[in-house]
């Protein structure tokens, strides 16, 4: 959390991690768990942590940074790029990510209803 800029408090994590993370809140219980290392949190809460902190979600899990060759600095975390990911796509998530928790709840349940409604077609 240091490297990474932030001061490594609990409460911290959690007010980050639950802005970031799209699905149900995590407690302040369970963050303090994360920091103690008595618990880890599931792959796909380990790669929300991951992208906040700059780095590797292995280096979470393990305990290991990646290294790049011959070099020896850790190298940040950068999600591989979506190819299939247009402009407008990504200017909408990055939206998205702009919202509050409760906002995003709320768009997410709009998308799923509208998917109800009108299911994705082969090629969109």
């Amino acid at each position: 959390m240091i490297l990474a800029g932030l001061e490594p408090r609990p409460s911290v994590l959690l007010k980050l991690f639950n802005l970031h993370y799209p699905g149900r809140a995590v407690t302040f219980q369970a963050v303090t768990r994360w920091l103690r290392g008595e618990s880890i949190p599931s792959q796909e809460k380990l790669v929300v942590l991951a992208q906040l902190l700059k780095v590797e979600p292995q280096a979470l899990r393990y305990g290991e940074v990646i290294h790049s060759a011959g070099s020896g600095a850790a190298q940040p975390y950068q999600q591989p790029p979506d190819e299939a990911m247009g402009s407008m796509e990504r200017q909408t998530f990055d939206a998205f990510l702009q919202l509050t928790t409760a906002q995003r709840k709320i768009v997410r349940e709009l998308i799923l209803a509208l998917i109800k409604v009108q299911p994705p077609q082969e090629g969109m």
